[in-house]
């Protein structure tokens, strides 16, 4: 008699069906919702759901991330005011630039010295220098990536996104970072949005509004460097993603500033655009399969982790003695 059981390549071999496997999963995003799953932990149960059993819907899970994370953005936005975003925004634009300019440099040497190829370098570069997933997946189409050096770049700064959302808090509360501080540092030195969000808010709502508008400011730069990495790759087409989520950010909090109707609904939009932050970090973890998790490779992991220490030590002086 023949097994019904279906074992994704790369997963434990778990003794369930494909009926229960998806039955699991439905279960786990729905806990995701309640108030008693933080993003840490939903990312944790991604993370274990992946190496388990298997994500039954992965491929929609990467256009189901963003989406959801897009949307949770501009929900967190109703939650803050645009004069403190303004003063966030200008402290943290001249640590933006020197940041990412150096982060790209000297990922660029690494990548050499590695021997890593030059496409997968400059993916993981601008990945760690501007946000992530986000980043590596504008500039792919710009330089013309390959689906191989996309998922090499992907699962790097996935994978470092997650370390960074549990040993980040330790780090801010050891060195008794103000909220300010920790919020600034952590849109400098985190990689996705996500990540940003899910370690901001749970250090402190003020760590959350900095965190959040520093890190949508960061990801306008997406745009320049779209527009150097196609004339350095020598794509003519120029073909560049913008982040128009961005301006659905700055118009919520603009309407949460100057709408008294708006404030009023604040505790329910903000209560939602959590959840979904929560659901957006369990899909995450959930996509992190063995599979992935082994195409990274030695070398560009190394890339990875030597960039983000560098930007994170750095960033943390600055913060503390510059700040």
């Amino acid at each position: 008699m023949q097994s019904n059981t279906i074992t994704p390549k790369g997963y434990l071999p778990l003794s369930i069906n494909n009926t229960t496997r998806k039955l699991i999963f439905i279960m786990c995003v729905a806990l995701c919702l309640t108030p008693f799953i933080s993003p840490a932990v939903a990312l944790l149960m991604g993370l274990v759901i992946a190496q388990l059993t298997g994500h039954p819907y992965l491929h929609l899970n990467h256009k189901a991330t963003q989406l959801l994370l897009q949307v949770s953005v501009v929900g967190l936005g109703f939650g803050m005011n645009v004069h403190s975003a303004l003063q966030a925004g200008k402290q943290g634009v001249l640590f933006t630039i020197t940041s990412i300019a150096c982060t790209l440099v000297f990922g660029y040497f690494l990548g050499r010295w590695f021997k890593i190829e030059r496409k997968t370098s400059h993916l993981i570069s601008a990945g760690t220098a501007i946000c992530g997933g986000s980043a590596i997946a504008a500039i792919s189409p710009v330089i013309k990536a390959e689906e191989k050096q996309i998922s090499v770049a992907l699962g790097c700064v996935f994978i470092l996104n997650s370390i960074a959302l549990f040993i980040f808090p330790v780090i801010g509360h050891h060195f008794n970072l103000s909220q300010t501080q920790f919020g600034l540092w952590c849109a400098l030195a985190i990689h996705d949005t996500s990540s940003v969000v899910g370690a901001a808010g749970k250090y402190g709502p003020h760590a959350l509004e900095v965190a959040t508008t520093v890190k949508l400011a960061r990801a306008l730069w997406i745009i320049p460097v779209s527009i150097v990495s196609a004339f350095v790759f020598k794509n003519e087409s120029k073909k560049i993603t913008i982040p128009y989520f961005i301006g659905l950010f700055i118009l919520a909090m603009i309407a949460n500033t100057y709408l008294p109707v708006v404030t009023q609904l604040n505790p329910y939009i903000i209560s939602v655009a959590k959840s979904g932050l929560t659901v957006t970090l369990f899909l995450i973890g959930a996509g992190l399969s063995r599979k992935v998790l082994a195409s990274v490779g030695l070398k560009p992991f190394l890339q990875g982790v030597i960039l983000w220490v560098a930007i994170s030590s750095t960033a943390l002086y600055a913060v503390i003695h510059l700040a």
